[in-house]
């Protein structure tokens, strides 16, 4: 059963759901959204309240007498002290590489029972795989796991994205690693193409299409070898969707970030909740109590965060330029407006799109004096800062003043890289779980079907979602429903049918 979490320091008369789920999301790095949360059913005003927020939240409220088998936090056993923990929780924190890698496995059910099953079907032995994403526990895991199918396995990661203490230790266990934090981006240039020299790829799991589109522009000669790719990301499969339009994508691609099982818990109950729970880390838990926050981007990310910052007390404002999107989040309750009138009144932007130049230097210049700035998409330059004469990227910098030309100076969070992974430990292990279940399932579809498939994009079928969420769910200590037989599934049987069967039967009578 998935762990249950009690609000363990957290006394009768201070029920602060901002400081509890900021503290215990980033420091283990475990998902709330999804998760039963312990509480007592006394009909307080502040219990009360916590309950809706962490309903909001995506979380599931639990009577105080439920068991559970792990990470149960009992009132008053931890302090809010930044340096306590959490209920004896892990911190992933402060770990050593093998500790935090070792963690994330313990809490990653979902992929290792997938692969293993896909694996009796489907030999990955000898399939040789180059990894190109965010290099952090839970990639590690990943990794582990292919490794242990009997693949050929080896990453790459650029600087800023990379956890040395991981990248040390994956070389430690015999894993190809082409990374690391100290590299300048000439250096990282030539790692990529070492991995790519090195392991000379059938399957390439790539994170905005960036590794596929290198090997087809400076290693062309191995796209002959090269059976397909599975691509993570968003703006990884609009890049190759454009590389389709064109008449260069010559290799299959899975768009992983298609499937419901990525898409729907990835962008929206990942990045979404570490988005808020890493800047609650910079800007103080309660940032967002009362903020006025400009959400540019009403994809699943974009709602994500919009969602639950309104629950900490946000007054959001949705900016789109896709009608169909502007819709949704006025359905949602939330104001669709234009850019330029969002922005100028807001005391936190974030932008949520992965594409470039989304907050141009004509909206930092609308910005208002103080106002944070945030990107939650992730692609380079989403915020127009090489249009910025004189700026300099300072790696590890969390936040800094930013002298906008001829406009406000403004603070910027994460050097305008992706917030959460840069400043926080990124998307949550269990959340993470299901995405890399999505990419093993595309990793033995791309083997078990070489060969066959054709150059372009497709999509995993609604059975392999049905069979990860399956999993997870039984995890989780929760079921999906069952169905009778022959319940409304005989398309004969009309309304006009049923009340014909009911006439002859009265006739009869």
């Amino acid at each position: 059963m998935m762990s249950l979490m009690a609000l363990g320091f957290l006394g009768a008369d201070d029920w602060d759901f901002a400081t509890w789920a900021a503290e215990v999301s980033q420091r283990t790095n475990r998902s709330l959204a999804g998760r039963r949360v312990v509480m007592p059913d006394d009909g307080e005003p502040a219990v009360e309240r916590f309950r809706l927020q962490a309903a909001q939240w995506g979380m599931v409220p639990t009577p105080d007498d439920a068991t559970c088998t792990d990470d149960l936090l009992k009132a008053g056993e931890a302090p809010l002290d930044p340096s306590a923990p959490v209920g004896g929780l892990f911190d992933s924190r402060h770990a050593d590489g093998v500790e935090a890698m070792d963690a994330a496995q313990a809490h990653m059910p979902v992929t290792a029972a997938l692969l293993d099953e896909l694996t009796r079907e489907t030999d990955l032995h000898g399939v040789r795989i180059a990894v190109c994403l965010i290099l952090e526990p839970k990639t590690a895991v990943l990794l582990r796991l292919l490794k242990a199918a009997g693949a050929t396995v080896g990453v790459f990661c650029e600087p800023e994205s990379t956890d040395q203490r991981v990248a040390d230790q994956l070389r430690r266990e015999g894993i190809t690693v082409q990374a690391d934090a100290g590299w300048t981006a000439e250096q990282a240039h030539q790692g990529a193409l070492r991995l790519l020299d090195e392991i000379r790829p059938q399957i390439i799991i790539d994170d905005g299409a960036s590794f596929a589109r290198l090997a087809a522009l400076e290693r062309p000669e191995l796209l002959d070898g090269l059976i397909g790719v599975s691509e993570e990301t968003t703006s990884g499969v609009r890049a190759f969707q454009a590389m389709q339009n064109a008449g260069a994508l010559t290799f299959p691609v899975i768009a992983v970030n298609d499937s419901i099982l990525k898409t729907g818990f990835d962008n929206t109950h990942g990045t979404g909740e570490t988005c808020v729970t890493t800047m609650q880390d910079i800007l103080g838990a309660h940032a967002f109590e009362g903020a006025r926050v400009a959400v540019v981007g009403y994809g699943p990310v974009g709602r994500g965060f919009a969602l639950r910052v309104r629950a900490l007390g946000a007054r959001v404002a949705v900016c789109d330029t896709d009608p169909v999107a502007a819709l949704q989040a006025v359905f949602d309750g939330f104001a669709a407006t234009d850019i330029d009138e969002a922005l100028a009144d807001a005391d936190i932007v974030v932008s949520a799109t992965g594409v470039r130049h989304t907050i141009a230097l004509e909206h930092l210049q609308r910005m208002r004096q103080g106002a944070a700035l945030a990107v939650i998409g992730g692609i380079a330059n989403e915020i127009a800062l090489d249009d910025i004469p004189d700026f300099r990227s300072e790696t590890g910098c969390r936040i800094r003043d930013l002298a906008v030309p001829d406009g406000p100076v403004i603070r910027l969070l994460a050097e305008g890289d992706g917030v959460n992974y840069t400043a926080g430990g990124g998307n949550p292990i269990e959340i993470m779980d299901l995405s890399f279940a999505v990419q093993v399932s595309a990793v033995t579809h791309l083997w078990r079907t070489r060969g066959t498939l054709r150059p372009g994009l497709h999509r995993l079928d609604a059975d392999a979602d049905r069979r990860i969420a399956a999993v997870a769910l039984s995890v989780r200590g929760f079921s999906v429903s069952h169905a009778v037989a022959e319940n409304g599934y005989d398309w004969t049987m009309t309304r006009f049918a049923e009340t014909e069967r009911r006439s002859q039967t009265q006739e009869g009578q």
